[in-house]
């Protein structure tokens, strides 16, 4: 990728540019990306090839105005943090929502370094939305959502991201009393073959929940909305609604209006829901 096109970028964050590569602009800029861009599987389920480098992550988020998952978020969130001044590089993470075992490491996420200091980012988790963190023990935030994270030291698998909230701004995964494990990394390099695997394993693995379950999600002002399948949840404020999809002209209305998706009737066929 020759260059960013960082204006094309935050017209569709609907964000002025920000004036300083700092905590505050890190906040808003990742809080305005996932209220503008959803998180979605749609391409894997009609088989198409995902493609996480620069210019393909650009095209289909940006010019196509398209979502993603997270290889393709967090690409283009790389992008635009270095084209703003910020100092980041990828990280891989492992999903622990609903494990039995290890999970692999499938989720990207960014490091970011502020004034010297680490820092967690995360465009691209589409189970729940996670504010910017400090990397210290102990840090905690609070996301707009009511929802609550904190950082651990964990001694097997680095550091633990654990969230503490109502499952009503959640996929539905991740529910219980108290803090629940969210995803842990190992602090080190990710290069671009890593993401490759990862990304990889995530799209075509027969264990991948990506190749069994559509999944649509996106942050709202006051809330979060997904739709897992026939699925719809959607909290905003005080106010929850849930409901399963029967009609395929209903699902395909919901991904436009909600989640700024818009597939033909053929390709929601070829989904296999209805």
């Amino acid at each position: 990728m020759n260059s960013f096109d960082i204006a094309a970028y935050l017209e569709r964050l609907h964000l002025p540019q920000p004036e300083a590569a700092d905590a505050a602009s890190l906040e808003a800029l990742q809080r305005a990306h996932r209220l503008a861009i959803p998180f979605e599987n749609l391409d894997v389920m009609l088989g198409r090839t995902i493609a996480i480098d620069s210019d393909a992550a650009f095209a289909k988020l940006v010019t196509a105005r398209r979502g993603g998952y997270c290889f393709e978020h967090n690409r283009l969130f790389l992008d635009a943090l270095a084209a703003l001044g910020f100092a980041a590089r990828p990280q891989l993470a492992r999903v622990w929502l609903g494990a039995t075992a290890v999970p692999p490491r499938t989720h990207a996420i960014s490091i970011v370094t502020l004034q010297g200091d680490e820092w967690i980012a995360d465009a691209g988790f589409g189970g729940s939305y996670t504010p910017p963190m400090p990397l210290v023990e102990g840090a905690e935030a609070h996301a707009p959502d009511g929802a609550r994270f904190r950082l651990t030291r964990d001694a097997e698998h680095g550091w633990m991201l654990w969230r503490a909230g109502d499952i009503a701004t959640t996929d539905g995964r991740g529910g219980g009393d108290g803090f629940q494990p969210q995803y842990s990394f190992v602090v080190g390099p990710a290069y671009d073959s890593d993401l490759a695997m990862g990304n990889l394993w995530a799209a075509t693995a027969p264990g991948s929940r990506f190749r069994t379950t559509n999944v649509v999600s996106i942050v709202l002002p006051k809330g979060f909305a997904s739709l897992t399948d026939r699925l719809y949840r959607r909290r905003s404020g005080n106010d929850t609604t849930e409901a399963e999809i029967t009609d395929p002209r209903v699902y395909r209305m919901r991904l436009s209006m909600l989640f700024g998706i818009d597939l033909t009737a053929e390709d929601v066929a070829k989904l296999g829901l209805f």
